[in-house]
């Protein structure tokens, strides 16, 4: 049951923590372009607020920019298989080059811990022998 009346003052009273820590989401450089900073949002804004502190804010920036390399090089291989002239050596050299980007992408995301594989808990990572199979568990009582 609600109580009657008017509500006391220290009842609606705000309490304000002094010892709470706000951090700050690092934004992106100003060397890099707009479609690159928009890229640097996305990773950090998908990571814990305190995930790139300030020495990893340059590798960061490369991987953001070999993100939208990638984007453009296979958009150029699109533009490649479409073509009625095929270009072989010009097709293979597209190719090259997003394998490039690839690995350097993928070298840059691990080694700052953003993958999928490194951010999976190992509890929740079991390896196939660990996981029972649902006919061997059944009748069990737990």
């Amino acid at each position: 049951m609600a109580a009657r009346g008017r509500k006391s003052a220290a009842s609606t009273e705000i309490v304000i923590a002094s010892n709470v820590e706000v951090i700050n989401r690092p934004q992106p450089p100003r060397e890099l372009t707009a479609e690159q900073g928009a890229e640097w949002r996305a990773v950090v804004d998908r990571m814990p607020a305190d995930w790139f502190p300030r020495e990893t804010h340059a590798m960061l920036t490369q991987y953001c920019r070999h993100v939208i390399v990638a984007r453009r090089v296979a958009q150029l291989i699109q533009k490649a298989e479409k073509a009625e002239a095929f270009d072989v050596d010009g097709y293979d050299k597209l190719l090259k080059m997003q394998e490039r980007e690839g690995r350097a992408i993928s070298s840059l995301a691990t080694r700052m811990r953003i993958t999928q594989q490194a951010t999976v808990r190992a509890e929740s990572a079991r390896k196939p022998g660990q996981i029972t199979a649902p006919w061997e568990d059944y009748g069990e009582d737990d």
